[in-house]
């Protein structure tokens, strides 16, 4: 066989005995063979061979896409350039491959070792010196007899054929107790965590911190914070702490700085809240070990993903939080508002910002964002810093806008390409250019509850026909669709106290309690929460609406439609939605991937309706008419 496209010998032993690379240290020329490749769930496993020996392997979740493309295959060859190697409940070892790169495509067959072994002696017995009379014919028809000894028979020692444990142990015992103390202490890359491991140690850097924040719920009352750790490959894993454990680390972990963190637990991150791209979040109780790494400087800083200003129509409304760059434009006075959630006065200051997209977005800056950095932005607004904001949520307010969160972090004139870049261009051409904010865009069209109608305009199909849409980020659509069905026996609504709009719970000694609220109310109010199936000439699909557009398309409340179901029967309630069928509506919806009994799938939510404007609609179509005849 080609070298160029062969394991290589002893590759498998030599992961057993080093479980991870010692950190700084140059890993091995390890090729092995892909052996009975398989997915299990968003990853896939294999049995890793060198052709003698053989072990389990697993590739985290950014390989699926190299397996799908075909890159890596079921036999062929991988160059290990990173792993570790971890203990399953104490017995089986499984390879988590940190980094690997395809050598080979797939080979015809599975290699076997063909390095011949140095047998043990083997053991002759010969028989007796008693022979056998053999007789042959010759030409002449006369018998000739001769007398012929039997062989001996040779017996070979059986082969001895030793499980991965049995390596481990025997290369453990054999080592220097530096050695084995390498074994068991290492750093391990954020990729190759899961929730089955046991102890492991990180070295991370602090790119996001939150604020301390105070819960109550059913269960009692305490305190919880999180951040964000970044390792030096630049893998995210958000960490959260209650109660004592956020009161311990909270001082201690600085936004920046670089820690050793161990003794934590993993659990499967829940994608509807997740912040960072990681299937796991970690949790830290008062056992944690937290230890900062003074004087390290490899481990990477805050990573952003900027978003220009013209593009954030799209994430309006969705939970994916951005990042902007931008330069300031004015500064506003700190303003006192009041939380409704618990009636608390909180500090807000707004910004505006401009970006080469020549668009601009005011930005709303909360709490310590507010007093202290936004004071430094109005003592210095006249000349025009640049600043880069990490974690914004987006919203529709004043057509769009922008608010910071707890784990939002602003720069002032950062060192950045992106930065530098944007205050050159506005230096030179950008002060003197007219910007209109993103949100004028909208304007006329968010009065008429239209504008967003027209774009991105696509037909069901378009959405239906991939099912892996939404799975990075949500995605925002226009549809002109018919109402062709509402299931008149699910659940429309659910019970709302009446102060935020949150579920409540009937109380046992009588009303209704919300825990947004914290407090017991004598009435609630009915909110839709249903599915609709919508058609239009490609195909159909069901979307989820929400109590503001539910209204619209029924023609009703809640509180109206329960009434018509108790008072007047099953009939007249199926009836009133018989009524809202049949009848076409211009949707603004998101498209999302969750997950539902293990298993992916698309969601679609309404997020605007409206009546179709047969002059609208036919002034749109004759413009994208012009636009084909134009090609």
């Amino acid at each position: 066989m080609d070298a160029a496209k062969s394991v290589m010998p002893g590759a498998v032993a030599h992961i057993l005995a080093h479980p991870s690379p010692a950190e700084g240290a140059e890993v091995p020329e390890l090729v092995v063979q892909v052996v009975d490749l398989k997915p299990i769930g968003t990853r896939f496993s294999f049995t890793a061979s060198d052709g003698k020996d053989k072990i389990k392997a697993m590739l985290p979740t950014q390989f699926a896409t190299e397996v799908r493309n075909g890159n890596l295959q079921n036999l062929g060859l991988i160059r290990i350039l990173d792993y570790t190697c971890n203990s399953i409940l104490n017995k089986d070892k499984v390879l988590i491959i940190a980094k690997c790169e395809a050598v080979a495509q797939a080979l015809d067959a599975e290699i076997s070792s063909e390095a011949k072994k140095e047998e043990e002696p083997a053991i002759v017995l010969k028989p007796r010196d008693e022979g056998m009379d053999v007789c042959k014919p010759k030409d002449d028809g006369m018998n000739v007899c001769k007398t012929v000894n039997a062989a001996p028979v040779v017996l070979k020692p059986k082969q001895e054929v030793k499980s991965a444990s049995q390596i481990v142990n025997e290369q453990r015992g054999n080592a220097a107790p530096a050695a084995r103390l390498s074994m068991t202490r290492r750093v391990h890359p954020l990729i190759s965590l899961n929730p089955y491991q046991g102890n492991w140690i990180i070295k991370v850097r602090v790119t996001s911190k939150g604020n301390l924040r105070n819960y109550k719920n059913a269960r009692g009352e305490g305190c919880v914070f999180n951040v964000e750790l970044t390792d030096e490959d630049g893998t995210q894993i958000q960490a959260t702490m209650f109660n004592e454990a956020a009161k311990k680390f909270y001082p201690m972990f600085e936004l920046g700085k670089v820690y050793y963190v161990s003794k934590g637990s993993l659990r499967i991150a829940n994608k509807q809240f997740k912040t960072v791209k990681n299937d796991y979040e970690m949790t830290l109780n008062e056992n944690a070990v937290v230890e900062e790494a003074e004087g390290e400087t490899f481990i990477p800083q805050v990573q952003y993903n900027f978003v220009k200003i013209d593009q954030l129509g799209p994430y309006v409304g969705g939970r994916e939080l951005v990042d902007i760059v931008g330069v300031v434009q004015s500064v506003s006075p700190t303003l006192s508002v009041r939380r409704k959630a618990d009636n608390e006065t909180i500090p807000k200051r707004d910004i505006v910002v401009a970006d080469d997209s020549g668009k601009t977005v005011s930005v709303s800056l909360w709490n310590d964002l507010a007093t202290t950095t936004g004071q430094e932005l109005l003592d210095m607004v006249d000349s025009s810093p640049v600043i880069a904001i990490r974690s914004l949520r987006v919203s529709d307010f004043q057509g769009v806008s922008l608010s910071t969160v707890g784990k939002s972090t602003l720069l002032v004139n950062p060192d950045l390409p992106e930065a530098q870049n944007l205050k050159s261009w506005y230096d030179s051409e950008g002060k003197g250019t007219s910007m209109a904010p993103i949100g004028a865009d909208m304007g006329t069209a968010r009065t008429g509850g239209l504008r967003s109608m027209y774009s991105d305009r696509v037909f069901l199909s378009h959405i239906t026909s991939d099912p892996n849409m939404g799975q990075e980020k949500p995605v925002s659509f226009s549809l002109n669709a018919i109402i062709s069905h509402i299931k008149p026996d699910q659940n429309m609504w659910y019970r709302a106290c009446k102060a935020c709009n949150k579920k409540v719970t009937e109380a046992v000694g009588g009303g209704y309690w919300c825990e947004g609220c914290n407090k017991n109310d004598d009435e609630c109010s009915l909110r839709y929460i249903m599915v609709i199936k919508v058609s239009d000439p490609t195909g159909e699909a069901w979307v989820s609406v929400f109590n503001e557009h539910a209204e619209k398309i029924l023609g009703c409340s809640a509180e109206e439609l329960d009434r018509i179901r108790k008072e007047e029967g099953d009939d007249s309630y199926t009836q009133k939605l018989k009524e809202a069928t049949w009848v076409p509506h211009l949707f603004r919806v998101n498209v999302v991937q969750h997950e539902y009994m293990n298993e992916r799938r698309q969601r679609i939510t309404v997020r605007n309706e409206a009546p179709v404007d047969y002059a609208a609609e036919s002034k749109y179509l004759l413009e994208e008419i012009a636009k084909l005849t134009a090609c």
